[in-house]
């Protein structure tokens, strides 16, 4: 079955989370007044789609620009 596919079926599995990740779902859940399981099925989506993609981590994306930030000049001089 292809990730992109809705499909009818679920299938059930018992998982645990840190109780704030937890809280913090179940209020956005009820924020934009959507079940839970819909949230964490998107999510879940989403971190297998940017794995697969080769997406990088949003750290490594901050390290980045933090380095890009305080060496500039130093990647310049390279550059050239």
């Amino acid at each position: 079955m292809s990730l992109n596919a809705t499909a009818a079926k679920k299938v059930k599995f018992a998982t645990q989370l840190d109780p704030d990740v937890l809280e913090t779902l179940r209020r956005m859940s009820a924020d934009e007044g959507r079940h839970l399981q819909t949230l964490l099925d998107e999510a879940l989506r989403e971190y297998i789609d940017n794995k697969q993609a080769g997406i990088p981590r949003r750290h490594v994306l901050n390290a980045l620009q933090i380095s890009m930030a305080e060496y500039a000049s130093l990647y310049e001089a390279l550059a050239r």
